[in-house]
């Protein structure tokens, strides 16, 4: 007979409201600085909780316009949960972090893939298409999920946080504040930004804190955009349960933060907000290498990715190479982002002689478990980078046949009420 005896639950160390703002709730923070305290301490190979919001902070409803997706702050972004602080971790040593389950909360059962307006936000498109907002809400049903923005397609999720990371040390931080000012400074009328240095507005960390240690934080805090060496938004979409992930540490206790749920993302996550965005609970265990760092000569983060993936065998590849050959036919040199992104417009461009829009096919591309691989970067001057659509997330058949492609009619995802797109 089954006893409560012995069964203890694994604590949540950080609780959040997913449908309250970022801003009302304790125990959140949106910048990376050494002096946000820990919220809680855990020992080494102890299991527990964390609870995060979506990366907005609640700002993305469920409906069917993209208005929110236009008008969102991104001052405020990412919100993270934390820190938590380790107890032993001294800088120099490797944090060891097993992702043991993601999930979304049961009472928001949704999430949103967004296409970011060219001025606020951007993405992989945005100068091409001229970017205006867009979005997907979408379902989800266990594993799977579904989309009544873009219908005719349900897939498993790889669920994972796309942000998660280490406390930067003083010294790191301020290198990151310096080499990323510099590339700004370089660039002052880019469009988007080509990076996002310190601002105090919308800055935010969610704890009683005396007044000149948050002016200090708000100050010279870290955008969470980028990853850099200690992890961050790094957004590998097989992050996901059963996960391993070795951190270097830079200050002591680690403190970790961890946000920015993804339910599902292809490889890449095109669109900026271009994964399955969602809100929800990650369960972690943690252990401690002495000297990590110098024994595995960490530079950035190592990952074991999870032994759980999606079936998905079949695929209808895409190749692209470095000519902008969607553009102005530029050749450029070994340059993998280019491959990349003429692979990716090649797939949209076939989508659409489905049934598809141009929205549509760039959010499915960013949200779907699409797989990107680098084919070959010695052949001078084409980098060749191919994307993989899975077959067996389509309701319908997309082959290449002798007739050619069957157009069907799938509506429009959410857009603007204006009706701009």
């Amino acid at each position: 007979m089954a006893t409560i005896a012995n069964s203890v639950a694994h604590p949540t160390l950080v609780s959040a409201d997913p449908f309250v703002p970022a801003r009302e709730q304790k125990n959140l923070h949106n910048r990376w600085h050494p002096d946000i305290p820990a919220v809680a301490t855990v020992k080494p190979g102890q299991v527990f909780n964390v609870e995060c919001v979506d990366w907005t902070g609640a700002q993305i409803g469920n409906n069917d316009t993209s208005d929110d997706i236009r008008d969102v702050d991104l001052t405020s972004v990412h919100n993270l949960s934390g820190p938590i602080a380790v107890e032993g971790a001294e800088p120099g040593d490797c944090l060891v972090v097993d992702i043991l389950d993601v999930r979304p909360f049961d009472k928001m059962p949704w999430g949103y893939t967004g296409i970011f307006e060219l001025e606020n936000g951007g993405g992989l498109f945005a100068r091409e298409f001229q970017s205006r907002a867009a979005k997907a809400i979408w379902d989800f049903k266990g594993v799977y999920a579904t989309s009544r923005h873009i219908p005719g397609v349900r897939f498993a999720g790889v669920s994972h946080p796309g942000l998660i990371g280490t406390a930067p040390s003083a010294e790191l931080l301020a290198t990151w504040n310096k080499r990323e000012g510099a590339l700004i400074e370089a660039h002052a009328n880019a469009v988007p930004p080509v990076a996002y240095g310190p601002l105090v507005p919308g800055a935010y960390v969610g704890q009683d804190l005396p007044d000149d240690v948050r002016a200090k934080i708000y100050r010279e805090g870290a955008r969470t955009i980028p990853g850099r060496e200690h992890g961050g938004n790094c957004d590998i979409k097989n992050l996901s349960r059963g996960s391993r992930c070795y951190f270097p540490v830079f200050v002591k206790g680690a403190n970790l933060s961890v946000g920015d749920l993804h339910f599902s993302q292809g490889d890449g996550e095109l669109s900026f907000c271009g994964a399955i965005e969602m809100a929800g609970i990650v369960t972690f265990s943690t252990s401690i290498i002495k000297g990590g760092v110098e024994k595995f000569a960490m530079k950035q983060p190592i990952f074991l990715p999870s032994p759980v993936d999606p079936l998905y065998s079949a695929k209808l590849i895409f190749q692209g190479i470095s000519v902008d050959y969607h553009g102005d036919g530029t050749q450029y040199n070994m340059d993998a982002t280019v491959a990349y992104k003429q692979a990716a417009l090649n797939a949209i461009a076939y989508l659409m002689k489905i049934g598809y829009t141009r929205e549509q096919a760039y959010l499915l591309m960013s949200a779907a478990p699409v797989e990107s691989h680098i084919g070959a970067i010695v052949d001078s001057p084409n980098a060749c980078v191919t994307l993989a659509l899975p077959l067996g997330i389509f309701e319908h058949d997309i082959l290449p046949k002798d007739e050619g492609l069957k157009k069907l009619e799938f509506g429009q995802c959410a857009v603007r009420s204006d009706g701009v797109v």
